[in-house]
């Protein structure tokens, strides 16, 4: 089963949800939910889940579990089709 990852810049406390920009490679998520307890995290893996038509279970933070920039990983879906979906997410 493909893996893919994806780096991402969050910004918890947002006014909204949402996927705003692909900067570099790296998807920027603002989220509503605090940094706390993971609530953030969980909210960002919502939010790709969405953009990727994916189950959040699929979902994982595999580093930056307490700062701004992560790295996620994707299961079951191929880098191609992760990177494509980012990129019509933000409107890029």
């Amino acid at each position: 089963m493909p893996t893919a990852t994806l780096r991402v810049r969050a910004q918890p406390g947002a006014r909204s949800d949402a996927l705003t920009a692909l900067r570099d490679g790296v998807v920027i998520a603002r989220v509503t939910a605090p940094p706390v307890d993971g609530r953030a995290n969980d909210a960002v893996c919502r939010l790709l889940a969405e953009a990727l038509g994916v189950r959040p279970s699929r979902l994982a933070v595999v580093r930056g579990q307490r700062t701004r920039d992560k790295l996620v990983s994707v299961d079951g879906v191929d880098q191609a089709t992760v990177d494509t979906a980012m990129r019509r997410a933000v409107g890029g």
